[in-house]
């Protein structure tokens, strides 16, 4: 269930890095002393329109992210998931992530909506948090992807509950690594 709010993982004076394996950089910077972004970023080979598509289409987030997904692409849509198979779209353990806005093959902005399943502390800081994934078209059939994790504030509390979320964010990445590059 917490690997849902892996979709929001959202610049401190000097960059910390979490974790740099061999295709994923987390690192975890402040735009002021008060605020923290989770930066992730990879590069995949595959077209841009697959990479769109797995983010963006109920089979492309089944394929790698959840075993149960919807998704209304619009402004204002939604995104609905499930990571439980033996469950079902709407039931108590549904992640909705609101679709902001999204520029096709481009931006995507996400806001999840904060369950009884978020570590209390995050519930009041909810309105705050956003995920903002750019998709780059690079040669090749490359495409870098870059996920920002906004909303997070600087405090003990939330830099060690984004080492989890870093960990897996990087699973789930992995997997999509894998799904697109089969």
């Amino acid at each position: 269930m917490y690997k849902l709010i892996l979709l929001f993982l959202f610049f401190c004076f000097t960059t910390v890095s979490f974790s740099q394996n061999d295709t994923i950089i987390s690192t975890v910077d402040s735009t002021n002393a008060s605020e923290i972004v989770l930066i992730q970023s990879f590069t995949v080979h595959s077209s841009i329109d697959s990479v769109w598509k797995a983010f963006t289409t109920k089979e492309g987030l089944e394929n790698w992210s959840v075993p149960l997904a919807e998704v209304d692409l619009k402004i204002g849509g939604s995104i609905q998931s499930n990571y439980n198979p033996a469950g079902k779209i709407g039931d108590s353990t549904t992640i909705y992530t609101h679709i902001i806005n999204y520029v096709p093959y481009k931006l995507l902005t996400l806001q999840a909506e904060v369950s009884e399943h978020f570590p209390e502390f995050m519930k009041a800081d909810a309105k705050d948090f956003y995920n903002v994934i750019l998709f780059e078209e690079l040669k090749d059939d490359q495409v870098q992807i870059t996920s920002y994790g906004i909303g997070y504030k600087n405090t003990p509390k939330y830099l060690s509950l984004l080492k989890f979320f870093i960990a897996g964010n990087e699973s789930s990445y992995k997997e999509l690594i894998k799904y697109l590059e089969q």
